[in-house]
């Protein structure tokens, strides 16, 4: 990698899916032919680019953001382009094209438990190739590409890097950026085939614990549901030795761990949140993304960069949409002080 390049860039460049969520709260989530009632609705962000780049102009990202990937040329898409302009994103690379509509997500949350479902309308995301980015052009300093496994023109394979993602990510990181991936929770069997090659290409690559068991192969949660912070250990490890280059961050509802290239361990309790405080947990895990980015783009300590990951998080639960209940930064960071980490998640050797 170009250290230089690196040194004199400044910004954060988010490339992918760029959705409308439509969030409804439900009493019950209903068995077939049954009904639900829906409680309330609201609309927000959705999308691993969108979600990110909204949390760091919320949370006061001192540097400037990017934009890039496809809406459609429809009312949607507009807002989408009209939101970003009001947060001063830039949105040379984000295009509008009259092929497919604006991608929207219908999302299920239950009232009295907060897991969420999702019905996904994949629409114009499904398209982009990412193509347009021109990274010798752009001046950010970091490339964040999410989510793989929703991105079906860069899922895709190509002969040279056996992914049309892990190609994009290979020419950002040969132009001197550094890149970071997020993934969706798929229930599905692709991540070996698509998470995989992109790793080679990866300098911090940051998933929940579903995400990681997933790629690795490790059981993270046991069967009762708690974490096995072996199996997680375990599974850092295993996303190092598939190439990531710098850092692996796994979050989870209990917190988060990181590994280094260099073998240091970091854990983080996330904040000790009353029930009727989180509202909903869409987009908990991009808040948490957008935290840790903030803190490794300005050269934090990775500690520092954690404890702005849980706090942006939790943040984040108070409202029901994905990016509404974000705070600037400082803000996320006074929720510590009064909602207290949760115990240590660190076991003892």
């Amino acid at each position: 990698m170009n250290a230089k390049s690196t040194t004199n860039r400044k910004g954060l460049l988010a490339g992918g899916n760029w959705i409308i969520d439509q969030v409804k709260l439900i009493d019950v989530y209903p068995q077939p032919e049954q009904l639900a009632n829906i409680r309330s609705q609201s609309e927000g962000t959705g999308g691993a680019a969108y979600n990110v780049l909204v949390d760091l102009a919320a949370l006061g990202a001192p540097f400037p953001l990017s934009a890039a990937g496809l809406v459609g040329k429809d009312a949607l898409g507009d807002r989408i382009l009209a939101d970003c302009k009001q947060r001063k994103i830039d949105t040379k690379c984000l295009k509008a094209t009259a092929a497919a509509p604006t991608s929207y997500t219908d999302v299920m949350t239950e009232t009295s438990s907060g897991r969420r479902t999702f019905f996904h309308m994949r629409g114009a995301n499904a398209l982009w190739k990412g193509d347009d980015i021109d990274f010798a052009k752009t001046k950010a300093r970091v490339f964040h590409l999410g989510y793989l496994l929703l991105l079906d023109e860069l899922d895709k394979p190509d002969k040279t890097h056996g992914t049309r993602a892990a190609a994009l990510l290979a020419a950002a990181q040969a132009a001197g950026l550094r890149t970071s991936v997020d993934v969706v929770s798929e229930d599905g069997n692709r991540f070996t085939q698509i998470v995989t090659p992109a790793l080679k290409h990866v300098d911090y690559c940051i998933l929940n614990e579903i995400e990681a068991s997933k790629t690795t192969g490790f059981k993270i949660r046991q069967a009762d549901g708690k974490l096995d912070t072996v199996s997680l250990r375990h599974a850092a490890g295993a996303l190092l030795q598939m190439g990531v280059k710098e850092l692996v961050i796994v979050h989870f509802p209990e917190g988060a761990f990181a590994r280094t290239r260099k073998g240091d361990d970091h854990w983080q309790s996330a904040l000790n949140l009353p029930a009727k405080y989180i509202a909903g947990t869409a987009g908990a895990g991009d808040a948490f993304c957008a935290g840790a980015l903030l803190g490794l783009h300005e050269g934090w300590d990775l500690k520092k960069c954690l404890e702005a990951g849980v706090c942006a998080a939790a943040a984040s639960l108070a409202d029901p949409t994905c990016t509404a209940g974000m705070k600037p930064l400082q803000a996320c960071l006074d929720l510590a002080k009064k909602y207290r980490p949760r115990p240590s998640l660190e076991p003892a050797d």
